[in-house]
Protein backbone atom coordinates (compact mmCIF):
# COMPACT_ATOMS: atom_id res chain seq x y z
CA UNK A 1 0.00 0.00 0.00
CA UNK A 2 1.17 3.43 -0.64
CA UNK A 3 1.80 5.68 2.33
CA UNK A 4 -0.07 9.18 1.71
CA UNK A 5 0.46 11.68 5.02
CA UNK A 6 -2.57 14.31 4.13
CA UNK A 7 -1.72 17.56 5.82
CA UNK A 8 -5.59 19.20 6.84
CA UNK A 9 -6.66 21.67 9.12
CA UNK A 10 -4.34 24.38 10.14
CA UNK A 11 -3.64 28.31 11.83
CA UNK A 12 -5.51 30.20 8.96
CA UNK A 13 -8.91 31.51 8.47
CA UNK A 14 -9.88 29.27 6.27
CA UNK A 15 -9.10 26.24 8.85
CA UNK A 16 -12.61 24.73 8.15
CA UNK A 17 -12.65 24.53 4.11
CA UNK A 18 -9.46 22.64 4.74
CA UNK A 19 -10.85 19.80 6.49
CA UNK A 20 -13.75 19.85 4.52
CA UNK A 21 -11.52 19.36 1.46
CA UNK A 22 -9.19 16.72 3.50
CA UNK A 23 -13.24 14.45 4.26
CA UNK A 24 -13.87 14.89 0.90
CA UNK A 25 -10.19 13.73 -0.16
CA UNK A 26 -10.15 10.70 2.49
CA UNK A 27 -13.24 9.23 1.05
CA UNK A 28 -12.43 9.54 -2.34
CA UNK A 29 -9.07 7.46 -1.75
CA UNK A 30 -10.68 4.78 0.87
CA UNK A 31 -12.45 3.46 -2.13
CA UNK A 32 -9.79 2.10 -2.95
CA UNK A 33 -7.23 -0.20 -1.19
CA UNK A 34 -3.96 1.28 -2.85
CA UNK A 35 -3.43 3.65 -0.13
CA UNK A 36 -2.67 3.54 3.47
CA UNK A 37 -4.03 7.33 5.03
CA UNK A 38 -3.11 9.55 7.89
CA UNK A 39 -4.50 12.63 8.45
CA UNK A 40 -2.38 15.52 10.48
CA UNK A 41 -2.65 18.99 11.64
CA UNK A 42 0.93 20.80 11.47
CA UNK A 43 0.44 21.54 14.86
CA UNK A 44 4.00 21.29 16.97
CA UNK A 45 4.35 17.38 16.50
CA UNK A 46 4.45 17.69 13.11
CA UNK A 47 7.82 16.68 12.10
CA UNK A 48 7.93 13.83 14.69
CA UNK A 49 4.40 11.99 13.28
CA UNK A 50 5.91 12.34 9.76
CA UNK A 51 8.91 11.10 10.46
CA UNK A 52 7.37 8.00 12.09
CA UNK A 53 4.71 7.55 9.68
CA UNK A 54 7.02 7.60 6.31
CA UNK A 55 5.31 8.54 3.82
CA UNK A 56 5.72 8.02 0.34
CA UNK A 57 4.35 11.65 -0.26
CA UNK A 58 2.18 14.33 1.42
CA UNK A 59 -0.89 15.56 -0.15
CA UNK A 60 -1.03 18.65 1.14
CA UNK A 61 -4.64 20.45 1.46
CA UNK A 62 -4.33 23.25 3.55
CA UNK A 63 -5.65 26.61 2.73
CA UNK A 64 -4.45 29.94 3.33
CA UNK A 65 -1.65 31.23 5.75
CA UNK A 66 0.97 29.19 6.80
CA UNK A 67 -0.38 25.92 4.17
CA UNK A 68 -0.45 28.21 1.26
CA UNK A 69 2.60 30.55 1.74
CA UNK A 70 5.51 28.68 1.57
CA UNK A 71 5.93 28.16 5.16
CA UNK A 72 4.90 24.19 5.27
CA UNK A 73 6.54 24.01 1.85
CA UNK A 74 9.95 24.86 3.48
CA UNK A 75 9.35 21.92 6.21
CA UNK A 76 8.86 19.49 3.41
CA UNK A 77 11.75 20.45 1.55
CA UNK A 78 13.84 20.37 4.86
CA UNK A 79 12.65 17.08 5.57
CA UNK A 80 12.88 15.60 1.95
CA UNK A 81 10.09 14.28 1.16
CA UNK A 82 7.60 14.56 -1.34
CA UNK A 83 4.23 16.78 -1.37
CA UNK A 84 2.08 18.15 -3.82
CA UNK A 85 0.82 21.47 -5.33
CA UNK A 86 3.54 24.16 -5.67
CA UNK A 87 6.82 24.65 -4.06
CA UNK A 88 8.15 27.67 -1.56
CA UNK A 89 8.89 29.94 -4.13
CA UNK A 90 5.60 30.07 -5.69
CA UNK A 91 3.37 29.60 -2.87
CA UNK A 92 4.79 32.73 -0.93
CA UNK A 93 4.41 34.85 -4.37
CA UNK A 94 0.76 33.40 -5.42
CA UNK A 95 -0.41 34.44 -1.70
CA UNK A 96 1.04 37.70 -1.59
CA UNK A 97 -1.21 39.82 -3.79
CA UNK A 98 0.85 43.00 -4.01
CA UNK A 99 3.86 40.84 -5.21
CA UNK A 100 2.09 37.97 -7.66
CA UNK A 101 0.31 41.81 -8.94
CA UNK A 102 3.41 43.35 -9.64
CA UNK A 103 4.76 40.13 -11.82
CA UNK A 104 1.65 40.16 -13.69
CA UNK A 105 1.90 44.06 -14.35
CA UNK A 106 5.72 43.68 -15.66
CA UNK A 107 4.75 40.50 -18.02
CA UNK A 108 1.79 42.63 -19.72
CA UNK A 109 -0.91 40.56 -17.87
CA UNK A 110 -4.40 42.96 -17.04
CA UNK A 111 -5.16 43.23 -13.70
CA UNK A 112 -7.11 45.87 -11.69
CA UNK A 113 -4.83 49.06 -10.95
CA UNK A 114 -4.19 49.60 -7.09
CA UNK A 115 -2.38 50.78 -4.36
CA UNK A 116 -0.98 49.55 -1.04
CA UNK A 117 -1.74 51.22 1.86
CA UNK A 118 -0.25 50.60 5.66
CA UNK A 119 -2.12 51.71 8.83
CA UNK A 120 -0.78 53.65 11.24
CA UNK A 121 -1.86 55.80 14.13
CA UNK A 122 -1.56 59.21 12.14
CA UNK A 123 -3.49 57.90 8.76
CA UNK A 124 -5.00 61.28 7.23
CA UNK A 125 -8.27 59.79 6.18
CA UNK A 126 -9.33 62.87 4.11
CA UNK A 127 -6.19 62.64 1.84
CA UNK A 128 -6.62 59.02 1.36
CA UNK A 129 -10.16 59.85 0.05
CA UNK A 130 -8.86 62.06 -2.50
CA UNK A 131 -5.79 60.21 -3.49
CA UNK A 132 -8.51 56.68 -4.29
CA UNK A 133 -11.23 59.61 -6.06
CA UNK A 134 -8.12 60.38 -7.99
CA UNK A 135 -6.04 57.24 -8.79
CA UNK A 136 -8.59 54.32 -8.84
CA UNK A 137 -12.33 56.22 -8.46
CA UNK A 138 -14.87 54.26 -6.42
CA UNK A 139 -15.75 52.06 -5.62
CA UNK A 140 -12.91 50.31 -4.74
CA UNK A 141 -12.36 46.66 -3.30
CA UNK A 142 -10.35 46.62 0.01
CA UNK A 143 -7.93 43.29 0.54
CA UNK A 144 -5.90 41.37 2.46
CA UNK A 145 -2.36 41.12 1.18
CA UNK A 146 -1.79 37.53 1.96
CA UNK A 147 -5.20 35.99 2.67
CA UNK A 148 -6.99 33.23 0.30
CA UNK A 149 -10.81 32.42 -0.45
CA UNK A 150 -12.16 36.29 -0.39
CA UNK A 151 -10.76 36.10 3.41
CA UNK A 152 -11.71 39.82 4.50
CA UNK A 153 -12.46 41.44 0.93
CA UNK A 154 -14.97 44.32 0.82
CA UNK A 155 -16.36 46.52 -2.37
CA UNK A 156 -17.17 50.20 -0.94
CA UNK A 157 -18.27 53.08 -2.23
CA UNK A 158 -16.75 56.50 -1.25
CA UNK A 159 -19.60 56.85 1.16
CA UNK A 160 -18.98 53.18 3.41
CA UNK A 161 -15.25 53.55 2.59
CA UNK A 162 -14.05 54.80 5.99
CA UNK A 163 -16.62 52.42 7.99
CA UNK A 164 -14.98 49.86 5.97
CA UNK A 165 -11.37 50.59 6.11
CA UNK A 166 -11.69 50.54 9.84
CA UNK A 167 -13.26 46.89 9.44
CA UNK A 168 -9.85 45.70 7.90
CA UNK A 169 -7.51 47.42 10.39
CA UNK A 170 -6.68 44.45 11.86
CA UNK A 171 -4.78 43.25 8.77
CA UNK A 172 -2.38 45.81 9.25
CA UNK A 173 -2.11 46.34 5.29
CA UNK A 174 -4.02 45.85 2.61
CA UNK A 175 -4.36 46.64 -1.34
CA UNK A 176 -6.95 48.92 -2.24
CA UNK A 177 -7.62 48.22 -5.61
CA UNK A 178 -10.31 49.37 -8.37
CA UNK A 179 -13.41 47.66 -8.46
CA UNK A 180 -13.86 45.97 -11.80
CA UNK A 181 -17.93 45.01 -12.80
CA UNK A 182 -18.44 42.15 -15.52
CA UNK A 183 -18.70 38.53 -15.59
CA UNK A 184 -16.51 36.47 -12.87
CA UNK A 185 -14.58 33.08 -14.74
CA UNK A 186 -12.47 31.28 -13.21
CA UNK A 187 -9.70 28.93 -14.83
CA UNK A 188 -8.15 26.32 -13.73
CA UNK A 189 -4.54 24.20 -14.67
CA UNK A 190 -3.55 20.99 -14.21
CA UNK A 191 0.11 19.97 -14.72
CA UNK A 192 0.97 21.44 -18.12
CA UNK A 193 -2.88 21.37 -19.36
CA UNK A 194 -5.24 24.04 -19.54
CA UNK A 195 -8.05 22.62 -17.19
CA UNK A 196 -10.58 24.47 -18.50
CA UNK A 197 -12.65 27.63 -17.38
CA UNK A 198 -16.52 28.28 -15.10
CA UNK A 199 -18.64 31.38 -15.01
CA UNK A 200 -19.75 32.07 -11.73
CA UNK A 201 -23.14 34.08 -11.19
CA UNK A 202 -23.60 34.66 -7.02
CA UNK A 203 -26.47 36.24 -5.75
CA UNK A 204 -24.36 37.68 -3.03
CA UNK A 205 -22.59 40.95 -3.85
CA UNK A 206 -19.23 39.42 -5.16
CA UNK A 207 -17.89 35.46 -5.06
CA UNK A 208 -17.11 36.36 -1.09
CA UNK A 209 -16.55 33.53 1.24
CA UNK A 210 -20.27 32.30 1.84
CA UNK A 211 -20.37 32.28 -1.86
CA UNK A 212 -17.85 30.26 -2.59
CA UNK A 213 -18.80 27.58 0.82
CA UNK A 214 -22.42 27.99 1.64
CA UNK A 215 -25.22 26.12 -0.52
CA UNK A 216 -27.70 28.24 1.11
CA UNK A 217 -25.39 31.46 -0.99
CA UNK A 218 -26.93 29.85 -4.35
CA UNK A 219 -24.18 31.12 -6.32
CA UNK A 220 -24.71 29.82 -10.30
CA UNK A 221 -22.04 27.57 -11.83
CA UNK A 222 -22.44 27.49 -15.17
CA UNK A 223 -20.81 25.30 -17.25
CA UNK A 224 -20.13 25.40 -20.82
CA UNK A 225 -19.29 29.38 -20.13
CA UNK A 226 -20.99 31.01 -22.70
CA UNK A 227 -17.81 32.81 -24.78
CA UNK A 228 -16.14 32.78 -27.95
CA UNK A 229 -13.47 30.35 -28.89
CA UNK A 230 -11.13 33.49 -29.14
CA UNK A 231 -11.61 34.38 -25.68
CA UNK A 232 -11.84 30.67 -24.75
CA UNK A 233 -8.64 30.22 -25.69
CA UNK A 234 -7.17 33.96 -24.29
CA UNK A 235 -8.49 33.31 -20.92
CA UNK A 236 -6.76 29.53 -20.69
CA UNK A 237 -3.71 31.29 -21.91
CA UNK A 238 -3.47 34.12 -19.28
CA UNK A 239 -3.91 31.28 -16.81
CA UNK A 240 -1.16 29.15 -18.14
CA UNK A 241 0.97 31.99 -18.86
CA UNK A 242 0.22 32.97 -14.59
CA UNK A 243 0.99 29.34 -14.17
CA UNK A 244 4.25 29.44 -15.42
CA UNK A 245 5.05 32.79 -14.49
CA UNK A 246 4.60 32.28 -10.51
CA UNK A 247 6.68 28.75 -11.50
CA UNK A 248 3.50 26.59 -9.91
CA UNK A 249 3.15 23.24 -9.66
CA UNK A 250 -0.18 20.25 -9.96
CA UNK A 251 -3.19 22.62 -9.83
CA UNK A 252 -4.03 26.09 -9.62
CA UNK A 253 -6.84 28.56 -10.74
CA UNK A 254 -6.91 31.87 -11.64
CA UNK A 255 -9.84 33.86 -11.09
CA UNK A 256 -10.82 36.77 -13.81
CA UNK A 257 -13.24 39.80 -14.47
CA UNK A 258 -14.37 39.70 -17.68
CA UNK A 259 -15.53 43.48 -18.51
CA UNK A 260 -15.43 45.24 -21.97
CA UNK A 261 -13.78 42.41 -23.95
CA UNK A 262 -10.98 41.96 -21.61
CA UNK A 263 -10.51 39.78 -19.20
CA UNK A 264 -8.51 41.30 -15.67
CA UNK A 265 -6.93 38.39 -13.41
CA UNK A 266 -7.83 39.01 -10.05
CA UNK A 267 -5.02 36.72 -8.60
CA UNK A 268 -3.78 33.20 -8.28
CA UNK A 269 -4.85 30.11 -6.00
CA UNK A 270 -2.31 27.38 -5.63
CA UNK A 271 -3.64 25.29 -3.48
CA UNK A 272 -7.63 25.69 -5.16
CA UNK A 273 -10.43 23.91 -2.79
CA UNK A 274 -11.73 20.00 -3.08
CA UNK A 275 -14.91 20.03 -1.34
CA UNK A 276 -18.29 19.64 -2.76
CA UNK A 277 -18.67 23.06 -3.99
CA UNK A 278 -15.26 23.28 -5.48
CA UNK A 279 -14.85 24.47 -9.10
CA UNK A 280 -11.62 22.78 -9.87
CA UNK A 281 -13.47 19.21 -9.50
CA UNK A 282 -16.59 20.58 -11.29
CA UNK A 283 -14.30 21.94 -14.39
CA UNK A 284 -12.69 18.47 -14.09
CA UNK A 285 -15.63 16.57 -13.99
CA UNK A 286 -17.19 18.72 -17.04
CA UNK A 287 -13.70 16.97 -18.65
CA UNK A 288 -14.65 13.39 -17.60
CA UNK A 289 -11.87 13.03 -15.15
CA UNK A 290 -13.46 11.86 -12.20
CA UNK A 291 -12.38 13.12 -8.43
CA UNK A 292 -10.33 10.54 -7.89
CA UNK A 293 -8.33 10.32 -11.59
CA UNK A 294 -8.15 13.98 -10.43
CA UNK A 295 -6.59 13.99 -7.15
CA UNK A 296 -4.60 10.84 -8.52
CA UNK A 297 -2.84 13.09 -11.14
CA UNK A 298 -2.35 15.90 -8.41
CA UNK A 299 -0.40 13.14 -6.36
CA UNK A 300 1.73 12.23 -9.34
CA UNK A 301 3.17 15.54 -9.52
CA UNK A 302 4.24 15.40 -6.05
CA UNK A 303 8.10 16.10 -5.56
CA UNK A 304 10.70 18.16 -4.05
CA UNK A 305 13.42 21.02 -5.50
CA UNK A 306 10.58 22.84 -6.97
Amino acid sequence: MIKILILAGGYSNEREISLITATSVTTELRKSNKYKLLTIEPDGNFVKKLRKFKPKLVLNLLHGRYGEDGYIQSILESERVKYTHSGVLASSLAIDKEISKKIFIKNNILTPPYFKFIFKKNNNYKNLIKKVNKSLKFPVVLKPINEGSSVGVIITNKKNFQYNLMKSQKFKEILIEKYIPGREIQAAILGNKKLGIIELKPKRKFYDYKAKYSTSAKTKHIIPVNINHRNFDKINSIAMKAHKLLKCRGVSRSDFRFYNNKFYLLELNTQPGMTSLSLVPEIASYKNISFIQLIEEIMKDASINK
